[in-house]
């Protein structure tokens, strides 16, 4: 058996980011990057798990990207075959494009809260297969591999979660670790510069220390290899300690807009 990581590859070289770019392997359970080609500080990321002849994207995007999405995944696998969408939360960046791909196929699941559930019919009459993360936490590819859904409130939506493949350990985490950044690259090398994005960010999105810390104690039992965001650059390697105690000890939100009443811990 064959396993294998591509992350910190693609720390020290540029990958042609015109084309989808492959994360992780091992035997027929795969990982690629899809991106969306804008060429903004606000960069979002696209990701496809393809496990044997299933798949499932995540946070596939804005309809405006759709189409160069699409013909990525088509180039991997029948776009026909994707099984499930998993939205992390319901904003158009993240979820519009989803029309889009249940046009494909009306069968497909998507993969959320029930809270983001309760909002993607703005998008869609409600007529799709509902797979709850919170009463369903771990979903199985017909493969046997599986993904771990952990909730993440408040990070930056009450109903947020992110997604822990269990196979690579990778944490495809949203907007938690999302970077705003015009000089983007696909794997950080340089963490403490990093961090001056991440807090253009998390400073104003993310709620409060108290749920930096609550996410940050269920994560670190898992040992995630990498941080896969919705915005930004991958964080991989020995960068991933670094930015699981950045989060754990970050002030934001409703630490900054009311000083006077945060609680020390």
């Amino acid at each position: 058996m064959m396993s294998k990581s591509l992350i910190e590859k693609h720390s020290t070289s540029s990958p042609d980011e015109n084309d989808a770019i492959l994360l992780f392997s091992e035997d027929s359970h795969e990982i690629y990057w899809l991106g969306i080609p804008e060429h903004t500080a606000f960069r979002s990321n696209t990701y496809l798990i393809k496990s044997g002849d299933e798949g499932i994207i995540v946070d596939p995007g804005h309809r405006a990207y759709f189409s160069r999405v699409f013909e990525r995944v088509r180039k991997i696998m029948d776009p026909s075959q994707i099984s499930g969408l998993i939205l992390c939360h319901q904003d158009p960046d993240v979820a519009a494009s989803m029309t889009d791909w249940l046009n494909i196929n009306p069968d497909l699941k998507i993969i959320s809260s029930p809270r983001t559930h309760i909002l993607l019919p703005y998008y869609n009459d409600g007529e799709y297969t509902h797979y709850d993360v919170v009463e369903q936490t771990v979903y199985r590819f017909s493969s046997g591999h599986e993904i771990e859904f952990i909730e993440a409130p408040f990070l930056h939506f009450a109903g947020a979660f992110v997604s822990f493949d269990r196979t690579s350990q990778f944490l495809l985490s949203g907007d938690i670790w999302g970077a705003i950044q015009m000089d983007w690259q696909l794997v950080v090398n340089d963490f403490e510069e990093h961090q001056t994005y991440l807090d253009m960010f998390h400073i104003d999105y993310m709620a409060s220390n108290i749920a930096c810390k609550g996410f940050v104690e269920k994560i670190r039992p898992l040992s995630p290899k990498a941080l896969l965001p919705q915005h930004g650059s991958i964080i991989g390697g020995n960068n991933v300690k670094a930015a699981l105690d950045y989060l754990d000890q970050l002030q934001c939100g409703t630490d900054i807009a009311y000083p006077h009443l945060s609680i020390s811990s």
